[in-house]
């Protein structure tokens, strides 16, 4: 079993980015231009290893090799874009490390590329990258090529080398767990889980009971083993159930018109672990948005509208519209999800505004806006398939 962080660790001590791991500051995949830059990458590397796995690298300075640290990402879905523009596409694997010198909210993300031996190509255009392209990986540059790809074992023995380098080991274990209860999460409610007697989960949060169903806010669920952050967030709640070879976790989001007392169920994810040292993780979207009357949305809609142009002009804003800032994201959000199609491009052009807004909450609730909309997306993609 790999330690993902002592994987992280060591691709940086001893790697700079070469044909079999890249890194990157973070990803911006509300964007043509962000996805395409994305997929060329996983491209190049997948077509120059076809035999060993290669990795992405994100939140980290390209010039330093820094650990800065990029938001908790929790796509389970990011498999669908790679499916939808690549031919022979690799199977991809996003996952959310933690480091000690990171704030809680933040993470490396581990981006692992499996191996494969067709070579991936572009099989429709996205922004400047037209179909039938491929890449390549020439050191630290993704490259396109019209040759045919060389089967290759050039990295194998070093991709390896690095991979038995960050085994997990007991006292790895032992220090997360203690690392997790004592240090990180001392102030909130934890529990662990041991399953099959090689995986151990920890969790805590903020625990409330609501009629029979105890729910935890404020939730940091970890895989100790491999170093993997499973879920993260500080406005959202969820359920936590366990059996014997499973965990599975329902997430609800605050939703609302005017307030956010309204919980609708967002999406179940379920993690099933084997005697034989693996696990898998499925996940079901729940989500079922709520429908409003159409009149009242126009009116909302177009407030919103003012509120923005507000925003970007610079002017001041009355104690009533820092309210109504703090919503935005949600009612954007209920608008498009009501048949008002701009509302979603609108929300996305007013990303740098919200970021640079003094409350941090503001952006905090445009970026929680934006997650469950990429979900909604990927799923009604997984239904058309």
């Amino acid at each position: 079993m790999i330690n993902k962080r002592l994987l992280i660790k060591n691709l940086l001590a001893h790697h700079d980015e070469n044909s079999f791991y890249d890194k990157k500051r973070q990803l911006n995949l509300h964007k043509k231009e962000g996805k395409a830059k994305f997929l060329k990458h996983i491209c190049a590397l997948s077509n120059s290893n076809p035999v060993n796995n290669s990795y992405i690298l994100v939140g980290v300075e390209d010039e330093t090799n820094e650990i800065v640290g990029d938001d908790f990402f929790d796509d389970s879905r990011l498999q669908n874009l790679v499916n939808a523009y690549l031919e022979n596409p690799p199977k991809i694997q996003y996952e959310n490390i933690p480091f000690h010198n990171l704030k809680k909210s933040k993470v490396v993300g581990l981006v692992t590329i499996k191996p494969k031996s067709k070579t991936s190509y572009f099989k429709k255009n996205i922004y400047t990258i037209p179909a039938k392209t491929a890449f390549v990986r020439i050191g630290s540059i993704s490259m396109p090529t019209t040759d045919k790809i060389p089967f290759s074992k050039l990295n194998t023995e070093t991709v390896i080398s690095i991979e038995n380098n960050s085994r997990n080991s007991i006292e790895h274990t032992l220090d997360g767990v203690v690392d997790f209860i004592n240090n990180r999460h001392q102030d909130l409610y934890y529990k662990y889980k041991v399953f099959k007697e090689l995986f151990v989960v920890c969790w805590a949060g903020n625990k409330r009971k609501v009629r029979d169903k105890t729910f935890y806010s404020r939730v940091d669920i970890e895989l100790i083993n491999e170093q993997v952050k499973l879920f993260y967030s500080t406005q959202d709640d969820v359920t936590i159930e366990y059996d014997e070879n499973s965990f599975i976790l329902t997430e609800y989001i605050p939703l609302g018109i005017n307030d956010k007392t309204s919980y609708y169920p967002l999406e179940k994810v379920m993690i099933t672990f084997f005697n034989n040292g693996y696990y898998k993780m499925e996940s079901e979207m729940l989500f079922k948005p709520p429908q409003y009357n159409r009149k009242l949305l126009h009116h909302i809609f177009n407030s919103n509208l003012q509120l923005i142009k507000k925003l970007e002009s610079g002017k001041e804003l009355s104690e009533r519209e820092e309210r109504d800032l703090l919503i935005l994201p949600s009612t954007l959000m209920i608008c498009y999800l009501n048949g008002f199609e701009n509302a979603k491009d609108k929300l996305i052009e007013t990303k740098p505004f919200l970021k640079k807004y003094p409350k941090a909450e503001v952006y905090q609730y445009f970026k929680e806006a934006m997650r469950v909309l990429r979900k909604m997306k990927y799923n009604l993609d997984d239904r058309k398939q």
